[in-house]
Order: C-alpha cells, then structure tokens, then sequence
C-alpha cells in the first residue's frame, strides 16, 4: 500500500461527504470494507477500492485505521462480536444452533452473510489470524460445552473434535452459498437450513437416548 504523508481533512473527502462527521465516516468504512474484504478477499481488495466505496478520500484509511491491515481487524472485531452475542447463562446445542442459522440465514437486502465469511477470509496480519482462530476456538468450545465437554475430562474430551466438525459443516455452507452459485443451497433461507443443519448438529453433539439422564 503506498505511503500517505499528510491526510486530508474530511472536508476534502469528495462527493457530498464534507458534513459528515468522524464517527459517520469511520462507519462508512467499515461497511465498504467488510463487503470488499467478505467478497473479494484480503489480498484483491485495494484501499482506494474502499475509498471508492465509502465515498471518501483514500487518506482517510491512515487517519482512522491505521493501514490496510488495521481496517481489516476492526472488520474482523466486529463480525467476532457479532458472532458472539451475550446469550443465557447456559447454553444448549439448540440455541447455538440458532446463533448459528441467524448467521447463515440471508439478510433482508440479500446480501449473503458477511461476518461469518469474512471469517474465513485469511490476511497474512497475524493480529487478524489470532483474532480469527480464537473466534473458531471459542465458538467450538462454547458448542461442545453445550453437549457436556468440560475442559480436562477424558470421558468428554471427543466432543471437542464433533463441535469442530459441526462448525465446519456451518462454515462450509457459508463458503458454498457465497462462492459456488449451488441450488438450492445459495438462495435456502433460515427456515430451509435450520432442518438439515439440526440433523448434523443432533448426529454429532446430542446423547443418544439411552445416554440421557
């Protein structure tokens, strides 16, 4: 990315935007960004093709974020708090199967959903690839805990690994439903998913009958 020595004012930036206060640029930003970044990647996404997007002047990027890879982490912090919700006190497979369709599920402008694939969008920023894997880590430790892992008990230490693959399993629908242009799966709402998802999330995290209390 090429050297900025001075940043404009935002009076400077073009476009309509003279009056628009920090805060609202800085969000202007972010929302151009976390669609360039979900859909063409890290590497493909160029800080003037934000700009563009957001309807400022390129130095802005310097003066709110630092560079292009400190815009990229606050995407990132922001689609993890996102995926991380303050839920009831103790979870169940069932409602973190629901965090996960309400993620999954299109949006009403139908845009697919960009914090979960951004996610899985790689940055080479190892301050982004560590917020990126303790996002996978918590979110698997939180299902996996929800089906009766406890930390250092051997006879629940398999269900780590069924979470881990359950997430994939959502993670993989994300990836398809953005890249593949597959039908069904590209234009399945919320409602579609949530049946067979259930299934998967059922087969690998909840006891088998004869297993309940």
């Amino acid at each position: 990315m090429p050297t900025i020595d001075a940043a404009p004012s935002e009076s400077d930036a073009p476009g309509g935007v003279r009056q628009r206060d920090a805060a609202n640029t800085r969000q202007c930003l972010l929302q151009a960004a976390r669609r360039r970044f979900a859909h063409d990647g890290y590497a493909a996404t160029t800080v003037r093709d934000i700009a563009t997007d957001a309807g400022v002047n390129v130095a802005l990027i310097n003066r709110y974020f630092t560079s292009k890879e400190g815009l990229f982490e606050a995407c990132l912090t922001r689609a993890v708090e996102e995926l991380d919700r303050p839920i009831p006190e103790s979870d169940t497979v069932e409602l973190m199967l629901q965090t996960m369709l309400r993620h999954l599920a299109e949006l009403p402008s139908g845009e697919h959903p960009l914090g979960l694939l951004l996610l899985l969008r790689s940055s080479g920023d190892e301050s982004a690839e560590r917020i990126r894997r303790n996002t996978f880590r918590h979110f698997a430790e939180r299902l996996a805990a929800a089906a009766g892992w406890r930390p250092d008990d051997a006879e629940t230490e398999h269900l780590m690994l069924r979470a881990q693959i359950a997430l994939s399993v959502g993670f993989g629908i994300v990836l398809l439903r953005t890249t593949s242009g597959l039908e069904a799966l590209s234009s399945a709402s919320a409602g579609d998913l949530a049946g067979p998802l259930g299934d998967v999330f059922a087969a690998l995290l909840e006891p088998a009958p004869d297993a309940r209390p």
